[in-house]
């Protein structure tokens, strides 16, 4: 049996003469969230389509839980999608459209109560679609994404509309669902939320895969960064030459300077600050975050 929920080799596709998505290659691993990154236009949806048999592929090759993705019809009906926002009928209420497309799929209708509780719309199946709000819309689309009871989940930025507590109802619900062997192929520009949640992560810039991979080793090899605040703003300067002078690359933003360095040269740069008359307020070390890595990465695409 395979170990991946989705495989792909080389897989393009072309309109015109402007690829969409060229030679992109990637695994993901069965039983876990991935994340998929990239901006508008950078073949996100592309790929989705060609994974869910929607279009199909120029070159290349691909599977989805074990069958090519030239023979869709054998691992569909294991397969679960909400791609580029739900659609239901806005007179029926979302208990209502559920059963519609439970009738339409041959899925059981004890599902629809099951499902409205574990998206949190509980209390608001009986409620007219038409009177939603655009986030009750977004997590009904993942009740009904999720009538076939997937193996695989495929969600196209599930979090769109979302304020932050339902956001974390949609994350509490992705690891819930991969902690019970559900694999969660989710696009999403809130890179913050995947960087919480996601294992392995794969970003697209241009139709090209930048970066395919763990999320840990892809944020262990960004250089740790040490955030001086000196006491007085017109210190600022001094204290980014301070720590250019021994070698560590520094850049100012707002009102603390950004140094490339180890979290033990800290005292060091303490020591040169007080013996040059300055008084710094605050020393931290932080981990770059996902989103300054992939934007890092992007901009290196740029050059």
């Amino acid at each position: 049996m395979t170990k991946l929920a989705i495989s792909v080799q080389d897989l393009t596709k072309v309109y015109g003469e402007r690829a969409a998505l060229s030679h992109a290659t990637f695994d993901v691993p069965l039983g876990t969230i991935c994340g998929f990154v990239g901006p508008n236009g950078s073949g996100k949806t592309t790929t989705i389509r060609m994974l869910l048999g929607l279009i199909t592929p120029t070159g290349g090759t691909g599977s989805v839980l074990g069958e090519s993705i030239n023979e869709p019809e054998k691992y569909l009906p294991k397969v679960g999608a909400m791609i580029e926002g739900p659609a239901f009928y806005p007179a029926l209420s979302g208990a209502e459209n559920l059963r519609v497309l439970a009738s339409l799929g041959g899925f059981a209708q004890s599902r629809v109560a099951e499902l409205l509780e574990k998206v949190g719309l509980a209390d608001r199946g009986g409620s007219k679609y038409k009177t939603y709000s655009l986030g009750m819309k977004q997590r009904l689309g993942i009740a009904a994404a999720l009538l076939p009871n997937p193996e695989l989940l495929i969600l196209d930025e599930p979090t769109n509309g979302l304020d932050p507590s339902g956001i974390q109802e949609v994350r509490e619900l992705m690891r819930s669902l991969a902690d019970n062997g559900t694999t969660v192929f989710v696009s999403s520009h809130l890179l913050g939320e995947l960087e919480m949640i996601a294992e392995s992560l794969v970003m697209l810039r241009n139709g090209k895969v930048i970066f395919a991979g763990q999320t840990d080793q892809l944020l262990s090899a960004q250089k740790p960064i040490l955030v001086v605040t000196p006491e007085y703003h017109v210190d600022l300067q001094r204290v980014a030459a301070i720590a250019e002078s021994q070698g560590h690359h520094t850049t100012i933003i707002g009102d603390a300077a950004h140094i490339v360095s180890p979290p033990d040269w800290a005292p060091t740069l303490n020591r040169a600050a007080f013996e040059a008359g300055i008084t710094l307020a605050s020393i931290s070390h932080v981990r770059p975050s996902l989103e300054e890595k992939f934007f890092d990465m992007t901009s290196e695409e740029e050059k």
